[in-house]
């Protein structure tokens, strides 16, 4: 899979958007990775073994429950290189500890959370417990340990439903979350994630930064992930009309998995606690509108034959505080960490399209 032409390039662009200080900090680096088994650990996790040497990477931990991430893949990566080392592991009841070579590792990646609102609200009390109990648990394990960096992965919906003053929005709004909804399991432990990652660098010196995702989405997104372009991508692949479950208006800029991936890297690299928003910010656009460029893509890539239409979901809570508009400030991210995304989402779906088809839809 790794000779798939997509993720090729799309590595390479992350290797080149590092600048030779950023790539430093590898350097004989042990890096642990927790929740590598979803969108985005598919990423790290192909990245950091294809530039192992470049990097002069040591070694590679990789821990997931696979509650909801794929494990087919990863005994693929595990099977094939010594220094990756895969491990079943639960970051709310496990003892990290128990890992081997954990104690040596200097870069920490924790992604563990579920992050698509149709899981994480089946299961809401492990959302919270990743994000809390797991990143506390990490904290403690790692205090007295010599790392370099502990990247915390937060996200956009820390923002709630701004008000349109606010939007885009910079990393100084405060946010309008409901705190006691159907997507607080994963608001507010975010929220509260970002709170135990100051107290730790204020009081003990601890080096951790904050990402912020805004609605990334390309090759490594399970079609069953739940969240819109994987449900679209999902309905090309099957042949079926893209059913869009509101009447289209809300509105989103999306950002490409190698220009997210470029943004974590630079973030775990920063050397000192800073939030940064990773997105695009622009074109905003319509749910409408990128239905709409799924079909054109769809139908020059894979001769799709639908269309996008519209109804209303069984689901009463389906719509519950959902953002109307979610568009990034990423002016911080630019100035401070050279962060430059490319890939505008017209491109973008078409390289998710054209990496599926390779795959032939079997992806996760």
């Amino acid at each position: 899979m790794r000779q798939n032409k997509i993720l090729t390039e799309d590595l390479l662009n992350i290797f080149n958007g590092l600048t030779d200080q950023e790539k430093a900090k590898f350097d004989n680096s042990t890096i642990l990775l927790t929740g590598c088994g979803g969108f985005l650990g598919y990423y790290f996790v192909h990245f950091l073994t294809k530039y192992k040497e470049q990097l002069n990477i040591r070694k590679i931990i990789a821990l997931d429950n696979f509650l909801t991430g794929n494990k087919d893949w990863l005994d693929e990566v595990n099977d094939e290189y010594d220094f990756f080392s895969l491990h079943e592991f639960n970051i709310i009841s496990d003892d990290v500890a128990s890992v081997p070579d954990s104690d040596k590792a200097n870069l920490i990646i924790h992604m563990a959370s579920i992050a698509s609102p149709t899981f994480y609200r089946i299961y809401p009390v492990e959302t919270i417990d990743a994000n809390i109990t797991g990143l506390r648990r990490l904290f403690d394990y790692y205090l007295d340990k010599k790392i370099t960096g502990f990247l915390f992965f937060s996200s956009s919906e820390i923002y709630g439903d701004p008000a349109k003053e606010f939007i885009p929005t910079p990393e100084t709004y405060r946010g309008n979350v409901n705190t006691m909804g159907p997507r607080a399991c994963y608001d507010e432990a975010k929220r509260f994630g970002e709170t135990m990652c100051w107290i730790f660098n204020s009081k003990y010196d601890f080096p951790v930064t904050i990402a912020r995702p805004f609605n990334n989405y390309g090759p490594g997104m399970s079609i069953h992930d739940k969240r819109l372009p994987a449900d679209f991508a999902k309905c090309v692949i099957e042949g079926r009309d893209l059913d869009i479950l509101s009447d289209g208006t809300p509105t989103r800029t999306f950002c490409y998995i190698s220009d997210a991936i470029t943004g974590y890297l630079k973030v775990l690299t920063y050397d000192k606690l800073e939030a940064f928003n990773i997105g695009i910010d622009k074109p905003e656009i319509s749910v409408k509108e990128f239905a709409e460029l799924y079909v054109k893509n769809a139908k020059q890539i894979l001769n799709y034959t639908g269309t996008a239409t519209f109804g209303k979901s069984d689901d009463k809570d389906y719509m519950t505080d959902n953002p109307n508009r979610r568009c990034p400030v990423i002016d911080k991210a630019k100035s401070l960490l050279g962060y430059n995304p490319t890939v505008v989402v017209d491109e973008g779906i078409g390289r998710f399209l054209e990496f599926l088809k390779v795959y032939n839809g079997k992806l996760l």
